[in-house]
């Protein structure tokens, strides 16, 4: 039944020579370069959300932290865990949804895993993937190497995929056109990296939202972060349903942005490139790099105060991506 499974529904879908082999393993040709691997689990809940599915943000997300490093994606693995009695027509539209944005992506499929387990221990489907990509160019591109004097951009409004999610649990308790911004951004980055080769730090801020991930790369380069609460681009929707249910948009979760922080003098260069690409026409310098108090982020308020933007403690959003 899992054989027949995975030819009516995977097979079709994710067809390609290295995976139409047949074998437990998948033999990559690497020609030149250094490899680069990720490797993500995906419980989101509902399976099905405005903007996206469990299937596209597991495509999307590991193509995502692949192309972090400035490599090129080529390959994903996708391990199923799927709960007995789950409608096939609900994993059929997983599937597809995986075709589409792997083939956006330029990726394959090459190699998977499906198991089935027990009414009640599942929760409809779990995704796991794995992605490998190749680094041919010399970067060295990594949150530890953020430089005072550094600018820090963010490719578009931020807080979309969290509140896209949470109503769609109906969670919101209004009516919400709030789309998640879900994307594979690997193109926005091949492109940005073409004209910017001297970008230090790629980072998409998904699970703790802009906050968390300015956090994390403070601390990796022992630096201090300081953005400007004007520069932050966020939609009036999202804006709003932050408000009236009490989150902040900077700690809740994206899976369509890039956080990106270079030399000053590539500003001008990186914003024109990013707004000529779908994913990067709302791109913004929210801010830069400086050199205390080491391992902070720094809130500059509409009020012209300064507010200490700390780690998210906890998940604002449980089951979010």
């Amino acid at each position: 039944m899992t054989a027949d499974l995975i030819k009516r529904i995977f097979e079709p879908h994710f067809s390609n020579p290295i995976l139409l082999t047949g074998n437990d393993f998948a033999e990559l040709i690497i020609k030149k370069g250094r490899i680069v691997v990720s490797t993500d689990s995906h419980i989101v809940q509902p399976l099905f959300f405005p903007g996206g599915d469990i299937g596209k943000l597991a495509v999307c997300g590991t193509v995502n932290d692949v192309a972090m490093s400035g490599a090129v994606p080529k390959y994903l693995t996708a391990g199923f865990i799927i709960e007995e009695g789950f409608e096939i027509q609900n994993l059929e539209e997983i599937a597809e949804s995986m075709q589409a944005a792997a083939k956006e992506a330029g990726v394959d499929i090459v190699a998977g895993d499906t198991k089935v387990i027990e009414k009640g221990k599942g929760d409809g489907v779990f995704i796991n993937t794995t992605g490998v990509g190749v680094l041919e160019e010399d970067f060295h591109i990594g949150g530890e190497n953020a430089r005072p004097g550094d600018a820090v951009i963010i490719s578009g409004t931020v807080g979309e995929h969290g509140m896209a999610v949470l109503s769609a649990r109906g969670d919101l308790g209004l009516e919400s056109q709030i789309q998640s911004d879900v994307a594979p951004l690997n193109g926005l980055i091949r492109q940005l990296l073409h004209v910017c080769p001297d970008v230090h730090v790629l980072r998409d801020p998904t699970r703790g939202g802009l906050a968390t991930t300015l956090n994390e790369i403070a601390c990796q380069s022992d630096v201090c972060i300081q953005i400007q609460e004007k520069n932050v681009p966020v939609l009036p929707a999202v804006r709003t349903a932050c408000e009236m249910l009490g989150f902040d948009p900077l700690y809740v979760a994206n899976e369509g942005k890039v956080i990106i922080i270079l030399p000053e003098t590539q500003v001008e260069k990186a914003l024109k490139v990013l707004h000529e690409h779908p994913y990067g026409k709302k791109a913004q310098r929210i801010g830069g790099v400086k050199e205390s108090p080491k391992g902070r982020v720094l809130l500059h308020t509409a009020l012209g105060t300064n507010r200490i933007l700390e780690t998210l403690s906890g998940e604002m959003l449980p089951r979010i991506c």
